[in-house]
């Protein structure tokens, strides 16, 4: 009789410590697992339809789940100890590949703001209240059922967060209004301080930087920091960091889809704006081109009776926009290589790897000459935008030459990094279709042995294997080598290559940059050489 006492007291301590491996194990995987989907959702703006989009594009990173999935109904029909070994097993491995995805996507790291730990506590709610009702759906008391919800709350943690987004809604509504009422009020208590907006395809965050050196030489100026560019961002840095002494705010709207600039622009109302350039880029969201024009002249649209509008008169896509709507714009200043009258335009422009010298005209015809290390024909554009304005606002072009001579290039945006024999451009921020044409046609002006290492282009759409194809054949053009990085995705850009007589010897696709690189090291070569990384695809990628 005491024997037998023993042994079932030895076995409710086993089947204990299983019920406690297992849950421990169980909590685990949903947090890794959990933390990976949050990552990707912050990533995708928070957006669930471009975030479902996403799961569709990349199930294969979370093909496992799928596995785990098949122990649900085995835990809760068949809930024995050789089921629930196997289930730690399998738990324990959805851990490590969770890990391991977290190591490898770290380019744009995972930011635990506010909303996103509100994310997490409505997600462990959720899984919590499905672990407690399988054990009504399995018709089951104990372990079994309580154990399968436990795994199917792993199993869907992908969805559950899309429901916990869903269910957040209304409290996000509600702070990110507040926190926008705040902004307004500051504003309205600094009035004196004068607004502009800047938008663009590209060139948008490099002109800011620009444009905040060169007003500084008169004005007291704030910018959005880094790539602050949502209404969000914007807020963040009215709240944290204007002051009444600010003289002048220069805001960068950034845009995913039609009325995000006007969403900005209702919140800022700039007096002033300058529209860097249109193009194909965020195809996925935007769909068309008519789109992103609409979306980026919000910024003139939104402009008081008497506000200057800034525009690239070189970019086909705003001219044609001027030519059908210009009439709505009464105050434009345009700037640009070609163009002539009444706007500002270069002459003689020099570039070399020590930097780029140009002469700048104004609409009343003075005539100044300017130095930058800024290197690449396209970056004089942008450095024009913000003389521009800079002369606008009252800046003698004279007193312009020294903080034009200091600009720095906007980090990860054609910054040259040279180590002697071997000079790095690093221009992996964000590639488009116009500025990676660019940046290879400048890659040519170099006198050396000249490589690319790209990834290709992504965000383009139903256009993305065209545009790939397309600098393919620009590439082939203006490198002596090319490393392509991810041999499936960069397909359409070596055909392009291929396309124009490339020697297939000097072409290579590999997996990883590391591996691209170590070709470029390794390639012998009597001249120095210049190595082009052109765009990092992001994490979500």
């Amino acid at each position: 009789m005491y024997g037998m006492e023993l042994f079932n007291g030895i076995e409710f301590w086993l089947m204990l410590a299983e019920g406690c491996l297992f849950y421990a194990a169980a909590a685990f995987a949903f947090f890794y697992t959990l933390r990976f989907n949050l990552h990707m959702l912050q990533l995708n703006g928070y957006d669930n339809e471009e975030h479902m989009q996403w799961l569709k594009n990349n199930g294969g990173k979370q093909r496992f789940l799928i596995m785990l999935f098949v122990c649900v109904p085995l835990l809760g029909i068949i809930p024995n100890a050789v089921t629930v070994i196997i289930s730690i097993l399998l738990l324990y491995i959805d851990i490590r590949i969770y890990v391991f995805l977290k190591s490898v996507f770290t380019k744009k790291k995972l930011v635990f703001t506010t909303r996103a730990k509100r994310l997490v506590f409505t997600s462990v709610l959720l899984g919590l209240i499905l672990s407690a009702l399988s054990g009504v759906l399995f018709r089951f008391t104990g372990f079994g059922g309580v154990m399968s919800g436990a795994c199917l709350s792993v199993c869907l943690v992908p969805y559950i967060l899309l429901l916990a987004n869903i269910i957040n809604r209304p409290a996000e509504k509600m702070v990110r209004q507040y926190y926008i009422n705040d902004a307004k009020k500051i504003l309205k208590q600094n009035s004196h301080i004068k607004m502009i907006g800047i938008t663009g395809s590209y060139g948008k965050t490099s002109v800011k930087f620009y444009l905040n050196t060169l007003l500084s030489a008169k004005y007291n100026v704030l910018v959005t920091p880094e790539s602050y560019n949502t209404p969000m961002g914007v807020v963040k840095t009215i709240r944290e960091q204007m002051k009444s002494s600010h003289e002048i705010f220069v805001c960068e709207m950034g845009a995913r889809k039609v009325g995000e600039i006007k969403e900005i622009c209702d919140i800022v109302h700039p007096q002033d704006g300058l529209i860097t350039s249109i193009g194909p880029q965020h195809l996925e969201t935007f769909f068309n081109m008519d789109n992103i024009v609409k979306t980026k002249f919000e910024l003139g649209d939104a402009l008081p009776e008497g506000g200057i509008l800034f525009l690239n008169g070189d970019n086909e896509y705003i001219t044609g926009n001027l030519e059908k709507n210009g009439s709505r714009y009464h105050d434009t200043v345009m700037y640009g290589e070609n163009v002539k009258g009444n706007g500002y335009h270069t002459e003689n422009v020099r570039v070399s790897d020590m930097g780029t010298t140009f002469t700048v005209v104004t609409p009343g015809g003075e005539k100044a000459e300017f130095t930058t290390r800024l290197i690449g024909a396209h970056n004089v554009i942008n450095v024009l935008g913000a003389i521009a304005v800079a002369h606008t606002y009252g800046i003698p072009l004279s007193e312009l030459k020294v903080p034009v001579r200091r600009l720095q290039p906007a980090e990860h945006r054609l910054q040259l990094i040279d180590h002697g024999n071997v000079a790095i451009i690093d221009d992996t921020f964000n590639s488009n279709p116009i500025g990676s044409k660019a940046a290879v046609e400048m890659l040519a002006l170099f006198e050396g042995t000249r490589i690319l290492i790209t990834p290709g282009m992504v965000e383009l759409g139903e256009k993305e294997e065209e545009y790939n194809f397309k600098y393919g054949t620009y590439a082939a053009d203006c490198c002596d080598y090319i490393y392509l990085v991810g041999v499936k995705r960069t397909r359409p850009i070596y055909e392009g290559i291929l396309s124009k007589g490339f020697d297939e010897g000097r072409v290579k696709a590999v997996d990883t940059l590391q591996d691209a690189m170590k070709l470029a090291n390794n390639l012998k070569s009597d001249k120095k050489k210049y190595i082009l990384l052109e765009n990092d695809l992001p994490d979500n990628y």
